[in-house]
């Protein structure tokens, strides 16, 4: 009979003091977290809606659930994360209303926009990951499905809904090597992923990833997101401001989500190509940043909040900045290129936006963690750049020459948002078929 080498005897201690201490180490690791926030909320403005909006969980909960209802629990980290989840939960409101849903976030940047949003029931902040809390969340919401986005992975809440077998799915979920999942000394975070009842993953590396790592309950159904801008462009808003600023037959660029450091890649062009008109919505804006954007462009750039009062500024501005929020997704209907910032920063923007409007679609170098990058611009309707020099160069052939090219360019953008529709409709009827 062969004796246990040293490295099984090592590696079986090892699983043993994984399987004990990893529940405890990471929920002290949470609460620390949270204690985290509770300081940062003395100086940080994000941090302290957060707090507070923690103080406010349990009554919400407690005045809002229905104790005679059935609940599917949504939960979204962010705005973005929610954008991908909406299509699925107002399918879910047409065609099972005998549910009611409970809406969670866990960042502020994702519950203050849509603290009212009228197709959930009940709308709040996520507890904390601890086990006392997670058990406290499920008795009174007591969930009939969970349903988690993208990127949310919280240890107790999944071992808590799959020790009381409620269905828990991830919908619309990108895996990369880089991950901890997959790295040989972590890869005990694997285990988590088994809890899930199913995952469905955007594309087949995803898929292979969770393969090569023993979790095979994924299905390969795309990404929400798609469905969610085709709903955007069949409700768009008319922008009055944009139908004047626009008209003629000058070209137009849109620049989304724009930061500085985009800014410092597009505006110069502009300045040099008064032919060309040029709308920008800031991603985040206040004062100081407006009026160090306007002071960029020499041949004119006014605030939409100012032509409100004085419409003659939008046929005497070559730019025009849309210094409020909503409008961004209508607003690319106007436009003949669009440019999505971002990536020239901490990562890129929505690009499906634009292109849904069957318009080419400019962006920076840092998008490895989009699969949409780089599958449009595979497709032609995609063009990254990693320079001012590569922007110029597109910019030059799409606004300053053939508007056949531009126009090519744009139907191979719209061509690809449709070739990737329904990814909403094969989740659905997975998890809510009858």
């Amino acid at each position: 009979m062969r004796m246990p080498r040293f490295k099984e005897i090592r590696g079986f201690l090892a699983e043993a003091s994984r399987q004990l201490l990893e529940k405890p180490l990471y929920s002290a690791a949470i609460s620390v977290y949270g204690a985290g926030i509770r300081v940062a909320a003395l100086k940080n403005s994000k941090a302290r809606l957060l707090a507070n909006g923690h103080k406010e969980i349990w009554s919400t909960l407690e005045k809002n659930i229905d104790h005679s209802a059935r609940y599917i629990w949504v939960h979204a980290a962010s705005l973005g994360e929610f954008e991908q989840g909406r299509p699925l939960i107002e399918k879910l409101k047409q065609e099972r209303p005998e549910y009611k849903i409970l809406l969670t976030f866990f960042s502020p940047s994702g519950y203050e926009v849509r603290k009212n949003y009228d197709k959930a029931d009940c709308v709040c902040y996520l507890p904390l990951d601890t086990p006392g809390r997670v058990r406290r969340f499920l008795d009174i919401v007591r969930p009939e499905k969970a349903v988690f986005v993208k990127y949310e992975f919280w240890r107790n809440y999944l071992h808590a809904l799959w020790e009381r077998q409620i269905p828990v799915y991830l919908i619309s979920a990108v895996f990369r090597p880089d991950q901890a999942f997959f790295k040989k000394s972590m890869a005990w975070y694997a285990l988590w992923l088994k809890w899930y009842t199913r995952i469905f993953v955007q594309d087949e590396r995803s898929k292979n990833l969770l393969a090569s790592v023993g979790v095979e309950n994924v299905d390969v159904f795309g990404d929400t997101r798609f469905d969610r801008v085709r709903d955007i462009r069949a409700n768009g808003r008319k922008i009055p401001e944009l139908e004047v600023f626009t008209e003629g037959d000058k070209p137009v660029m849109m620049a989304g989500s724009s930061w500085p450091q985009d800014e410092d890649v597009y505006a110069e062009w502009f300045n040099a190509h008064p032919e060309v008109k040029l709308v920008i919505a800031p991603h985040e804006f206040d004062a100081a940043r407006l009026d160090a954007l306007k002071k960029r462009f020499r041949n004119g750039a006014v605030l939409m909040s100012e032509v409100k009062e004085n419409p003659a500024l939008l046929k005497e501005n070559q730019v025009l900045i849309i210094d409020c929020f909503g409008l961004l997704s209508s607003a690319y209907a106007y436009c003949d290129v669009a440019y999505v910032g971002g990536a020239f920063g901490a990562g890129l923007h929505n690009i499906n936006e634009p292109a849904v409007y069957g318009v080419p679609v400019i962006y920076g170098p840092n998008n490895a963690k989009f699969i949409e990058a780089r599958e449009m611009a595979e497709s032609g309707g995609g063009l990254p750049i990693a320079s001012k020099a590569d922007f110029e160069a597109i910019a030059d052939k799409l606004l300053a020459g053939d508007a056949s090219e531009r126009k090519r360019k744009g139907e191979l953008a719209g061509k690809y948002i449709q070739s990737k529709l329904g990814a909403t409709e094969k989740i659905f009827n997975k998890i809510f078929s009858k």
